[in-house]
């Protein structure tokens, strides 16, 4: 049993359970919330799938592609979280869960996923049809471009189905991360994948102060 988040657009809180499946999930598309209801939407989620936190094997964390304040707000949670528990944290790019949603409403055709990354560009994915375990199998990047630039960056983009993913549901990240530990199929690295610099960076040395 998983909690798993993911604040890659909006937030999105689940506890999932790999036989039962969701057990209960909370989110909002809210780009600009994720500091003020995560809490809260972990304690509503535990609370109606009624687990303990000590029952929970590991927390699940979208690691992008998205930006960056609301990144690290979710991956400081699951993060903070998981320690405090004693569990592991296992991370999952948050395409792959649009794609494994997908996948789960009956469409196995292959996708090309993308999601806004502000200043006027667009976050991308393309995937296969899914793999013989039913899990979706990555092609090109996630990658950052410019709306109108997905023609030239996305090799043969007439053979994929677009999917411009509003949300990603922390259900269905919770799912696939359940879904890829038995097959062994390798995580996400620890780094997030934010794609771009943060908009505040440190100077690189100090101004000088003249009297």
């Amino acid at each position: 049993m998983l909690l798993a988040i993911d604040t890659s657009i909006g937030t999105s809180v689940a506890v999932v359970d790999r036989d039962r499946g969701v057990l209960a999930e909370r989110a909002t598309s809210d780009t600009r919330s994720h500091a003020e209801v995560i809490g809260a939407y972990i304690d509503e989620c535990l609370g109606e799938a009624q687990v303990a936190a000590s029952a929970l094997s590991a927390v699940a964390i979208g690691m992008g592609p998205g930006p960056f304040t609301g990144l690290r707000v979710g991956i400081a949670a699951a993060n903070a979280f998981a320690f405090g528990i004693g569990r592991p944290v296992v991370r999952v790019v948050s395409h792959d869960a649009v794609a494994f949603a997908e996948l789960r409403a009956g469409r196995r055709d292959p996708v090309l996923v993308v999601s806004d990354a502000r200043r006027r560009e667009v976050y991308w994915s393309t995937y296969a049809a899914p793999d013989s375990e039913g899990l979706p199998k990555r092609v090109q990047g996630p990658a950052l471009t410019r709306p109108d630039g997905l023609e030239d960056a996305v090799t043969r983009l007439d053979e994929y189905r677009r999917v411009d993913a509003s949300e990603v549901s922390a259900g269905a990240l919770g799912m696939l991360a359940e879904t890829m530990h038995p097959h062994g199929r390798e995580f996400a690295a620890s780094e997030p994948l934010y794609l771009r610099s943060p908009d505040v960076t440190l100077a690189k040395a100090p101004k000088r102060v003249t009297g």
